[in-house]
């Protein structure tokens, strides 16, 4: 409704405009159906300028704008890319799907993380810990920082690490736009397939940039956007380029893209030491 009557009255300004340039005889001394047509050019003038009422924000924008929601989306549109709908914890199961050793490699993907036995990994839209997990025993004299926004995916990480006599995997229960974590406290931090879900990526990632030790690293694992043959849905996934914008805009350097993994990309980014 703002969009329409900000267009009207910019249709009435620009007709003005053009009347104020012709003088009062443009209706007068010209045939009518040219002045008629001189008003419907006005009008596409404006109509063209409306196209931004309900566009993508523009890629060189760090504001985040507002569209009709896709039907897997949230309407929310950082850097060109609408965010995606959360996975809900009643979708848990799907983390740990058995299928999903051989369809992600996902102990290929924890081996290019070059962990030391030191260091302190947060693992940011941890769910059930499927990776915290994994990673613990590689990190035996650090920790896993297990960081949800879903009580609920940490109460069933928190069974399974009791479960499985786990004690260097911390559950952190983080909000949209924090991930809840101490200042220069982190090695490195990993989102696999999760980063795309983020309500306020920007504000989240500015808070992880925050956690990072100085020279610490993020890797994002995110389906390819680039290969239509991954059946994941579209919103679902993320391109080289569009990771690459968005971890700059926090000011994160990218350090390298491994892809080797048959459906995603590892992305390695940097802060400044």
């Amino acid at each position: 409704m703002i969009c329409l009557t900000s267009m009207f009255h910019r249709q009435h300004q620009t007709w003005a405009t053009i009347r104020k340039a012709f003088g009062n005889r443009l209706e007068t001394s010209i045939h009518p159906g040219i002045a008629s047509a001189l008003r419907c050019l006005a009008l596409v003038a404006v109509l063209w300028g409306l196209t931004a009422c309900g566009a993508p924000a523009l890629q060189g924008s760090t504001d985040y704008q507002t569209v009709v929601p896709s039907a897997d989306g949230i309407g929310k549109v950082y850097l060109g890319r609408e965010i995606a709908q959360t996975m809900g914890h009643q979708g848990a199961g799907w983390l740990d799907r058995p299928s999903r050793v051989l369809q992600e490699r996902p102990q290929a993907a924890i081996e290019a993380l070059d962990l030391t036995p030191t260091d302190i990994v947060a693992d940011i839209g941890a769910g059930t810990g499927y990776f915290a997990r994994r990673i613990a025993p590689l990190v035996f004299q650090g920790k896993v920082l297990a960081v949800d926004i879903q009580p609920e995916m940490l109460a069933m990480l928190q069974a399974e690490l009791e479960t499985k006599g786990i004690e260097n995997v911390e559950p952190v229960l983080g909000q949209p736009d924090d991930p809840n974590l101490p200042p220069n406290s982190i090695d490195l931090a990993l989102m696999v397939d999760a980063y795309h879900e983020f309500a306020n990526p920007r504000e989240m990632m500015q808070g992880v940039v925050l956690a990072l030790k100085p020279g610490g690293q993020v890797v994002l694992a995110e389906y390819k956007a680039e290969n239509p043959m991954i059946m994941i849905k579209r919103l679902h996934k993320m391109s080289v380029a569009q990771v690459r914008r968005e971890m700059a805009a926090v000011g994160l350097e990218w350090v390298k893209t491994n892809d080797t993994l048959p459906e995603q990309h590892l992305l390695f980014f940097q802060k400044q030491a």
